[in-house]
């Protein structure tokens, strides 16, 4: 059931928000009521979910407030590169302007093109100038961002003709701290979604990346199409990994059907947070994305979703609830490599 806010008690100011929860019941502030409450708030599309309570033991800490706040931005990227940076950098600004240290971009945050001819002529290098946009726009805020699928020209671009799937975490000065090339490329078909061959124009990933500590707690980076392979994401939690993050363009079909159950049952499994940072609506006429962005705690609750069409959610990260968690369910310690192996540890 949700109710209206004006069931319940809330409080805005023009850097926190908050919703308290009624038992039962999922809670929903209306973009309309915020504006009301906070004239001088400009918010373009926010939607916060106040999840269902925990349990008893496990309860959010009183000093929430100090909590650190994490933005998740949903958009509908197009094959103009430059319109797709003017909407990331506007939700990223507002990112900063509520508080939140890092600020998580989907999958093809830099476009998303008819073709694999069209997806190969917009790609770049690292070093050039797309990512260098987001570096300064890192510094301007003052806070990290999850870039989180750039078709990357990679080194070997003059012999391969392809690019790779990466995603790049740059911290509050705007430095690239850690790349990921995605390991496992979506090539299927489904019916009623279409193609998607995505090893036509780019090279899987060669390894994975190590967790590395952020303002939020210690991130491991995935994208999209590697939620559905639990090996990884296990591997990242027996690293160290806190939240995982999965940005994503996920289709129409599956979206329906898979997107909020695979999130959450990553959550579950590695007692973790996940962040899914999502594509939304029609990028051109032979693709659109299903959307949904969301946080999801390690006790496998979703704790902020977006609304339809772009625009962002905020979710603070309790890393002293997972502890919590992960002391009173202790499934790693449970594990049984003598009868399954050791799933999900990295490759020597």
């Amino acid at each position: 059931m949700v109710l209206d806010v004006s069931s319940c008690r809330t409080y805005f100011s023009s850097r926190r928000l908050r919703c308290f929860n009624l038992p039962g019941f999922i809670i929903r502030p209306p973009n309309q009521l915020l504006s009301l409450l906070c004239p001088g708030l400009r918010i373009s599309r926010l939607s916060v979910l106040c999840a269902q309570p925990r349990p008893r033991a496990m309860a959010i800490s009183s000093s929430s407030w100090e909590l650190p706040l994490v933005a998740v931005c949903q958009i509908t990227s197009t094959p103009d590169k430059q319109q797709n940076f003017k909407t990331c950098a506007e939700l990223v600004r507002e990112a900063a302007r509520l508080g939140a240290c890092l600020a998580f971009l989907p999958e093809a945050f830099d476009f998303i093109a008819r073709d694999p001819a069209e997806t190969l002529r917009l790609s770049e290098p690292l070093g050039g100038n797309l990512v260098g946009e987001y570096t300064q726009l890192a510094r301007e805020c003052g806070l990290w961002l999850s870039l989180g699928g750039f078709h990357e020209r990679g080194q070997d671009w003059e012999q391969t003709q392809k690019i790779y799937n990466c995603h790049v975490l740059l911290n509050n000065k705007g430095s690239v701290v850690a790349t990921y090339r995605k390991t496992h490329l979506c090539d299927v078909e489904i019916p009623g979604q279409g193609l998607m061959h995505e090893s036509n124009s780019t090279i899987p990933g060669p390894s994975l990346e190590s967790p590395i500590s952020t303002p939020a707690g210690k991130i491991g980076l995935a994208i999209c199409y590697d939620m559905r392979f639990p090996e990884l994401s296990l591997a990242l939690a027996q690293a160290g990994a806190e939240i995982l993050t999965y940005p994503s363009a996920f289709g129409s079909v599956t979206g329906p059907a898979h997107w909020e159950v695979l999130l959450r049952a990553r959550a579950i499994e590695t007692q973790c947070y996940v962040v899914a940072a999502a594509q939304c609506g029609r990028h051109h006429e032979k693709r659109a994305s299903y959307g949904h962005s969301m946080v999801v705690d390690p006790w496998g609750t979703v704790m902020a979703r977006c609304s339809e069409g772009p625009g962002l959610c905020l979710a603070r990260i309790d890393l002293n609830y997972l502890r919590q968690l992960r002391q009173h369910l202790p499934v790693f310690q449970h594990r049984r490599p003598d009868l399954y192996g050791n799933l999900g540890q990295p490759a020597s």
